[in-house]
């Protein structure tokens, strides 16, 4: 079988965070009973006239900024004429040869490695309504309704180069693109509503080979698994097809997330299938560069940024990866660095047992439902530092705190957890071991560095786990010199 080389491009379509609707004042609140955030201009009737709100305009150009374009001040929309259910004039108002933003970039790390995926164009448009189907996915359904609450909420949608080369590269794009609409507040990014879309262009080409493969279009994966599982299927598919001497069709295909497989929707329509002219109810947009240096200072630190200086102060990469990923982390983390110097013992407890626990209870961060403030975290970092608590006691005492956010401290005198780190009554304890075990000492003195390990444990065991572990090593040793 011949290598192939996998062509990923990504259509990500975020809905931006305005109160309002692209073209009207109905609100864009998600989970209203069907069909009641609309009006005649979000349902199409004859004679309504869209107008367009100028937040969607601030916030197309603040994603812009964030993402490395240039901003058009010249830009206009236009009339993108489909026939589908959901779109209640058969017609979506977008934007086609001159958009708001071109060019930009995002710059990634996968295994290790960095790199630089460039982004064609981002456009506003509004969102099309939403089928609600009978069955699971449209190809298992007897009937759909259709909701037109969602018709007319503005969108903005970011058009990636063909750059990327695996599931991994997508997911680590998709990431980082997340974020960076997170921390400029365009976007609320959540995905199980919808508000945050990806739609994935994949082809495959024999290794070596100078053109691109025919691509097929995977609409709507709503989860970064998703995305991943949908790229590796629709991969082994296509170059299945190829080996077997057939050819891709270009098409829009459907992601079946309970059985793993993509499904055939419908053949792509190029672009001139859809019509596209100047939408004649609205004036083009002329962008003035003081409005534009306006929104340019007003972007918060981003991600890259934010992670850069993570580094300065010796958080480990990975950690810093995870931390600056999610927006509500990263306020979290420099929180507890008002309480705390030990930066790096922060960022692995936040990573490992913080992430651990809200992963388990499926909540985030922010949530109500999780105890620990960002100060009591630092608090129970310095109570290792100053030898008071083992990492094995402050897991109990964390443990504690998960149930109503009792300071740290308090929570070691309440429960008598202090670690024990009195010399004299450790060297006592340290005495009584070695003269309780001569087979050990006898091992160890034989090379076996293991008996060191049993009478550390013994010490441990005497004490409940309240023995400071460091000034047990260091004073075995110095007894067993």
């Amino acid at each position: 079988m011949k290598n192939y080389i996998t062509v990923i491009g990504l259509e990500v379509h975020a809905e931006l965070k305005t109160k309002t609707k692209a073209f009207c004042s109905c609100s864009t609140e998600f989970g209203a009973e069907p069909n009641t955030h609309v009006c005649p201009v979000c349902l199409g009737m004859p004679g309504a006239l869209p107008v367009l709100n100028k937040r969607v305009v601030e916030f197309a150009i603040r994603a812009g900024l964030a993402l490395n374009c240039d901003i058009q001040k010249f830009n206009k929309m236009d009339r993108k004429n489909y026939f589908y259910p959901d779109l209640a004039k058969n017609y979506q108002i977008s934007q086609w040869d001159e958009p708001i933003c071109l060019g930009g970039h995002i710059d990634i790390r996968v295994n290790g490695e960095k790199k630089r995926i460039g982004i064609t164009r981002i456009h506003m448009e509004e969102d099309a309504g939403k089928l609600v189907h009978s069955g699971l996915t449209i190809s298992t359904s007897d009937s759909s309704a259709v909701d037109y609450n969602r018709a007319g909420v503005p969108l903005i949608e970011i058009v990636s180069e063909p750059d990327m080369r695996s599931a991994a590269e997508a997911r680590a794009y998709m990431e980082q693109l997340k974020a960076i609409l997170e921390y400029t507040d365009v976007c609320d990014c959540k995905m199980q509503e919808g508000s945050l879309r990806c739609d994935a262009n994949i082809s495959v080409m024999p290794e070596g080979a100078t053109e691109f493969g025919t691509r097929a279009e995977i609409k709507n994966l709503n989860s970064f698994r998703a995305l991943e599982r949908a790229i590796e299927y629709e991969v082994e598919r296509q170059i299945e097809i190829v080996e077997d001497g057939g050819h891709v069709v270009q098409e829009t295909r459907t992601w079946d997330d309970a059985n793993g497989v993509t499904l055939s929707m419908r053949s792509k329509e190029e672009a001139h299938d859809y019509r596209y002219f100047p939408e004649p109810d609205l004036v083009p947009i002329n962008l003035d560069q003081a409005w534009i240096d306006e929104i340019k200072a007003t972007l918060p630190e981003l991600p890259s940024a934010r992670k850069e200086r993570l580094l300065a102060e010796d958080v480990p990469e990975d950690n810093a990866d995870i931390i600056v990923a999610s927006k509500k982390v990263a306020d979290y983390f420099d929180e507890g660095t008002k309480a705390t110097k030990n930066l790096k013992a922060l960022s692995n407890w936040l990573i490992g047992d913080v992430a651990g626990y809200l992963n388990a209870e499926g909540i985030e961060i922010d949530d109500p439902e999780f105890k620990i403030t960002p100060d009591h975290l630092g608090e129970l970092v310095n109570l290792i530092d100053k030898g008071v608590l083992s990492s094995k006691l402050a897991k109990q005492v964390f443990a504690e705190m998960l149930k109503d956010n009792e300071a740290p401290e308090a929570l070691v005198k309440k429960l008598g957890l202090e670690q024990v780190s009195d010399v004299g009554e450790l060297g006592k304890l340290v005495d009584e071991v070695i003269a309780a075990n001569p087979q050990s000492i006898a091992d160890f003195k034989a090379g076996k560095k293991k008996a060191l390990g049993f009478l550390v444990g013994q010490i441990m065991k005497a004490t409940h786990g309240k023995a400071n572990p460091g000034m047990v090593n260091k004073m075995l040793m110095e007894k067993l010199q």
